[in-house]
């Protein structure tokens, strides 16, 4: 028996029966016939468990329709915000469509208008329908079955709060090919069996226990990337919605590992690898970067900035551990680098002249420099120094600091201006200032004298002298300081 027409059913005070959007367009057309207006029409819907891609079955003949009845004609605008709206679970949905509809034949264009009362609803309608689609194309999961013969591949539950699992539907079949799957909701499932879309009433009443391995690698993979020291729980729910994450894989572990974060996995969520990564560097002091970072158990292993790269070896303080003096350098040079000892090269052959004249003998000196790697650009087939930028003498103070606190000297001589900085640990101390002025830091005296290498530099013999004497001055301060210290 075919369904009553629209008008026969609003004429005898029987509401209008309808499930899709297919039955309430030929129902609207049969009304609008009939000049029927929308105060007069009783909507209400009905479940069967008829083929969601199926065509509504047409009704049974109308009475005739008024005398100069119009014709309805809507933009295809129009068609397609009506037809996006009816998957919009709100109530009267279909009287308020019929209402719209009635308006636009009525000549009120306005009505598509988001300025206009009942076009604001409809765009509101369409928004959260659009909405739902793309959360249920981003947040569905499939798992994979074991092969079981007419059985479906892959399977997936989805609990949609509007009707798009036909659109929904028709993406993925477009997308996977020849790949069975099927997707479930409370209220319907749609199959596909790699060539044709098939929908029946609920099969499914939430998600199957699948043992998938891919679902596993998946976590696994997750857990991997998770960054503790990044973790902003608010974005995530602002950005994934609560209703979606007990159905994805990955919402099983999540609070674990938020509750992991907040226990104190923040401050070492980066591991030592995100340190070798490129990017802009920050000039930060290394005391106080975060997160904090494992401490380098050997000079060798240190990565703590990026000198280590270029770099043949890390190059550490010589002498006696029990050292009075101590002279700081800068950083290892070309040969230093190769040979791995402090001072070898021609500004070790010059402070050697300086210690001898001074009558400082080396033997009882504790060399080092205040950065352990060679930092270098190459010119032509020649490496050739470089100064160190500040957040790399701040990353080698570790270093620095470790060797004053083990040697523990009573007076410290600075060689040149990076020396200076590294050991007083102020960035803006000027070598002009304390030159020939010792003073005291931290419990010991430090004097502060040039680096041999800038003596090999300075132009004019009598400059290089000049250099020199003050060189050896210094180093005889340091001695009495010494002495004055026993």
């Amino acid at each position: 028996m075919r369904p009553a027409s629209a008008a026969a059913a609003a004429a005898a005070g029987r509401p209008v029966l309808v499930h899709s959007f297919d039955e309430w367009r030929l129902a609207a057309r049969d009304l609008l016939a009939h000049q029927v207006a929308p105060h007069l029409v009783q909507w209400i819907s009905h479940k069967d468990d008829g083929d969601l891609f199926s065509q509504p079955a047409e009704p049974e003949a109308a009475p005739a329709a008024k005398q100069g009845s119009p014709t309805v004609r809507i933009s295809r605008k129009l068609m397609d915000m009506l037809q996006t709206a009816a998957c919009c679970r709100v109530p009267n949905r279909w009287s308020f469509l019929y209402l719209v509809l009635w308006r636009w034949q009525q000549g009120e264009k306005e009505v598509m208008s988001a300025a206009d009362q009942d076009g604001a609803k409809l765009h509101a309608m369409v928004k959260a329908v659009h909405r739902e689609e793309h959360d249920m194309h981003a947040y569905i999961r499939f798992r994979e079955r074991r092969e079981e013969a007419g059985a479906p591949r892959f399977v997936a539950w989805f609990e949609p709060s509007h009707d798009v699992l036909p659109q929904v539907a028709r993406h993925f079949a477009a997308r996977m090919g020849r790949i069975t799957w099927m997707i479930a909701t409370p209220e319907a499932s749609v199959m596909w069996d790699g060539a044709t879309l098939h929908s029946t009433g609920p099969l499914m009443r939430g998600p199957e226990d699948i043992d998938d391995a891919g679902e596993a690698l998946w976590l696994t993979y997750y857990r991997s990337i998770f960054n503790p020291a990044r973790l902003n729980a608010d974005l995530m729910h602002g950005h994934i919605p609560s209703r979606f994450w007990k159905n994805l894989p990955e919402g099983s572990v999540v609070p674990e590992m938020v509750s992991q974060a907040a226990a104190g996995a923040r401050k070492v969520g980066q591991t030592r690898s995100v340190g070798e990564r490129g990017g802009t560097v920050i000039p930060i002091a290394a005391s106080k970067a975060q997160p904090q970072r494992d401490v380098p158990s050997t000079l060798d292993g240190c990565r703590r900035c990026e000198l280590w790269k270029d770099a043949t070896q890390a190059v550490p303080g010589v002498g006696p551990v029990a050292a009075r003096l101590m002279l700081v350098g800068e950083q290892p040079g070309d040969q230093e680098d190769l040979a791995g000892q402090p001072f070898v090269g021609p500004a070790g052959q010059l402070l050697d002249r300086a210690l001898a004249q001074a009558q400082v003998e080396r033997r009882e000196v504790y060399l080092t420099n205040a950065v352990k790697h060679f930092k270098w650009e190459l010119r032509g087939k020649r490496r050739m120094h470089k100064t160190p930028a500040q957040r790399e003498i701040e990353a080698c103070s570790y270093w620095l600091d470790s060797e004053l606190a083990h040697v523990k000297p009573q007076v410290v001589v600075a060689l040149g201006s990076t020396a200076l900085k590294a050991v007083t640990g102020n960035p803006h101390a000027a070598l002009k200032d304390v030159m020939g002025k010792p003073f005291l830091h931290q419990g010991r005296w430090i004097v502060v004298i040039y680096h041999p290498s800038y003596v090999l530099r300075v132009p004019g013999a009598d400059l290089k002298a000049q250099a020199f004497n003050a060189m050896v001055e210094g180093l005889r301060e340091a001695k009495r300081l010494v002495a004055q210290a026993i």
